[in-house]
C-alpha cells in the first residue's frame, strides 16, 4: 500500500491541523508515547528499560514511553540530556514520578529507547553525545528510535553525526524522507509506522502494489502493448530488456540489433545493423514504446541509432549507452521527443547528466525531470521516480540483491512493457519500479538478473 512522505515542515503542518480539529499537542505526545510502550512491550516483554530524553518534545514522548511502560511492570530508568524546554514536555516530565539523571556516566540497560531528538534536527550531535548514544545502543539487546534515530537529517537521510543501527524505528504519524532515503534507511532496522491520529497528505509517496489489468476477449497483440528494443554492440544486454518486456505483459516485442540472438521464441528479431534501418522500423505506428540504450554502445554507429530513435515520434525509453551518449549533447535534445520519455540513470549516469545538484536525491529528481521535460527512474537502493509536474515517489523497501549485473537491463523492460499499456509515464514507471522489486523479492538471494525473467509472471499476477 502506498503510504504518504512528509516532511518536517509537512509534519508540523499536519499536526497543527490535528489542533485545529479539536486534538492537542498534549494528546498526540500521550498517543505517540502509548504507540512507542506498545511496541517496545510486544519487542522485548518486561524488561529493564533505559529512556534517552532530549530538551524538545522528543523527549517529551521519552516521558510519555517512560511512564507507560513503567505503569505495565517495566524496571525503567530516565536519563535527559536537558530539561524540558516546550509547554507540552515540560507536562510530560511532571507526570513522571520516577527519577531523572544526566545522559553522561548513565549505565546501560536491556532496552534503549533513543527520545532525544527525532524530526526537525539540523546539526550534528556533540562527541560525547554521539559516542554515549552508540555506546547504549551496541550494549543493548534491544534498541528503538523514536521518529528517527538523533543524528539524523529529517529531509535528505543524511547522517549529521555517526548513527548506531537501531533494531526499530517508530515512524509517528507518517513516514519521513529518511526513513526511505539512504544512508539513514540503512541503520533504522525495521521501520514500524505508528498511528498518533494526524492526517498525512503529501504529494510524496512511497511506490504501492500496483493494479493491474488482465486482457480482456477484444484484446489482441498490439492492443497489449507493442515494445521494439532497439540493440547494439551486446547482444546479451537487450536481449535481457526484450526477453523483461515479455516476461511483464507487452504483446508484441521486437528486438531490433546487428546479430541475431539466442533469444525466446516469442520475442521477434529484425535485423537493424545500419542505422538508417532502425530509423525505418520506427515509422511503425504499432510500436508504442522503443527502448533504447542496454547493449547499445558508444560507437558512431550507436550515436546514430539514437538519432533515430530521438526523432522517430515514439515513446521513449532512455538507459544504459542511451544515457551516457546522451550526457554528451545535453538533456536540451530531448525536445524532440513528441512524448515525454522515460530516462533510468544509476547514480553515476544521473551525475553526467544533471549534474550533483543540492538538496536531497528527492529534490534532485525533480530538478532533473522538470529539466529534461522526462520522467526520472533514479535508480539505487532507494529508488525515486520524478515527473516533470513534481510528481515523485519512492521505492521502499528495496532488495539489496539486485545490485547486480542486468537487473537494470531488466527493468528497462519492465517499464517499456507498463509504458506501452499506460499513457502516464509516470505511473508506468513507478509499477515497474515496484513489480522490479517483487520479482527480486521472490527470486531470492544470490540472485542473477535471468532469474528476474522467472519470478516476474508471478509478480504480475499478483497484483490482478
Amino acid at each position: 500500500m502506498s503510504q504518504p512522505i512528509l516532511t518536517a515542515a509537512e509534519m508540523v503542518a499536519a499536526e497543527q491541523a490535528a489542533v485545529a480539529n479539536g486534538i492537542s499537542l498534549g494528546q498526540l505526545m500521550d498517543r505517540a508515547g502509548k504507540t512507542v510502550a506498545d511496541i517496545a512491550c510486544r519487542m522485548a516483554g518486561p524488561v529493564d528499560a533505559l529512556i534517552l530524553c532530549g530538551p524538545g518534545n522528543n523527549g517529551g514522548d521519552g516521558y510519555v514511553i517512560a511512564r507507560e511502560l513503567s505503569e505495565r511492570g517495566c524496571d525503567v530508568r530516565v536519563a535527559a540530556l536537558a530539561d524540558p524546554t516546550t509547554e507540552i514536555a515540560i507536562a510530560a516530565r511532571e507526570k513522571w514520578n520516577g527519577p531523572v539523571e544526566p545522559v553522561a556516566g548513565t549505565k546501560g540497560a536491556t532496552l534503549v529507547i533513543d527520545a532525544l531528538f527525532g524530526t526537525g534536527l539540523v546539526r550534528p550531535l556533540s562527541d560525547d553525545l554521539s559516542k554515549a548514544l552508540s555506546d547504549h545502543v551496541s550494549a543493548a539487546r534491544h534498541s528503538i528510535a523514536v521518529d528517527l534515530p538523533s543524528g539524523i537529517a529529517t529531509d535528505t537521510g543524511l547522517l549529521l553525526s555517526p548513527v548506531p543501527r537501531f533494531d526499530v524505528t517508530v515512524a509517528l504519524g507518517a513516514l519521513k524522507p529518511s526513513h526511505v532515503l539512504q544512508p539513514a534507511a540503512t541503520i533504522l532496522g525495521r521501520v514500524m509506522l505508528g498511528d498518533i491520529g494526524v492526517v498525512a497528505e503529501s504529494e510524496l509517496r512511497t511506490i504501492g502494489r500496483p493494479k493491474l489489468t488482465a486482457p480482456g476477449p477484444a484484446d489482441h497483440k498490439y492492443s497489449r502493448g507493442y515494445v521494439l528494443v532497439a540493440g547494439g554492440a551486446m547482444a546479451g544486454a537487450a536481449r535481457l530488456t526484450a526477453h523483461a518486456a515479455i516476461r511483464s505483459g507487452a504483446g508484441y516485442v521486437a528486438l531490433a540489433g546487428p546479430d541475431s540472438p539466442d533469444a525466446p521464441l516469442a520475442l521477434v528479431y529484425r535485423l537493424a545493423d545500419d542505422p538508417d534501418t532502425l530509423g525505418e522500423l520506427l515509422q511503425d505506428e504499432r510500436i508504442d514504446v522503443a527502448a533504447i540504450g542496454p547493449g547499445l554502445g558508444l560507437t558512431s554507429k550507436a550515436e546514430a541509432r539514437l538519432d533515430r530513435a530521438l526523432v522517430s515520434g515514439r515513446r521513449l525509453l532512455l538507459d544504459a549507452d542511451a544515457l551516457t551518449l546522451l550526457a554528451q549533447r545535453g538533456v536540451e535534445c530531448l525536445s524532440e521527443c513528441r512524448s515525454p520519455p522515460i530516462l533510468t540513470p544509476h547514480h553515476g549516469e544521473f551525475v553526467r547528466l544533471f549534474g550533483e545538484g543540492d538538496g536531497s536525491k528527492i529534490d534532485r529528481a525533480r530538478a532533473a525531470a522538470s529539466q529534461a521535460k522526462a520522467v526520472i527512474v533514479y535508480k539505487g537502493a532507494d529508488t525515486v521516480v520524478a515527473a516533470p509536474d513534481g510528481r515523485a515517489a519512492i521505492a521502499w523497501p528495496a532488495s539489496n540483491w539486485l545490485a547486480t549485473a542486468g537487473t537494470g537491463d531488466v527493468l528497462t523492460g519492465i517499464t517499456a512493457a507498463r509504458y506501452s499499456q499506460n499513457d502516464d509515464p509516470f505511473i508506468a514507471a513507478c509499477e515497474a519500479v515496484w513489480l522490479h522489486a517483487e520479482a527480486g523479492r521472490r527470486a531470492g538471494a544470490f540472485l542473477i538478473a535471468d532469474d528476474l525473467l522467472d519470478t516476474l509472471p508471478d509478480a504480475l499476477v499478483s497484483c490482478l
